[in-house]
């Protein structure tokens, strides 16, 4: 069974992989992961999330799917820490405080 991580493989295709390796679908994977760590909050539209690159899973998250998928939680979290890498710095604020209660719109200029 594979499970090295090339340069371009990130953490959505190494999930993808290793889901349909193991033959489940999003919902069961999902059902899975609620079961085995005891917190009923992932649905099949974070694992969507997730194999999209949309969203991140945590650490805690990426110990339970290298459980549930069989695979080893090391690629895993290597894929996760370039995934944030690569991330966008979040955009500047568009508003600042001029004085309270009172906002004035950042101009271009000066957000960069």
């Amino acid at each position: 069974m594979r499970h090295d991580t090339g340069p371009s493989r990130s953490l959505g295709t190494l999930l993808v992989e290793a889901r349909q390796r193991a033959g489940i679908s999003q919902a069961r994977l999902a059902d899975r992961l609620c079961a085995s760590a005891g917190v009923p909050t992932v649905t099949r539209h974070e694992i969507s999330r997730w194999e999209r690159g949309e969203r991140v899973p945590s650490g805690f998250w990426l110990v339970w799917l290298a459980l549930c998928l069989d695979v080893p939680v090391g690629p895993l979290e290597r894929a996760a820490a370039a995934a944030r890498r690569a991330r966008p710095a979040p955009a500047s604020p568009q508003w600042h405080l001029v004085e309270p209660g009172v906002y004035a719109r950042t101009s271009r200029a000066t957000a960069a």
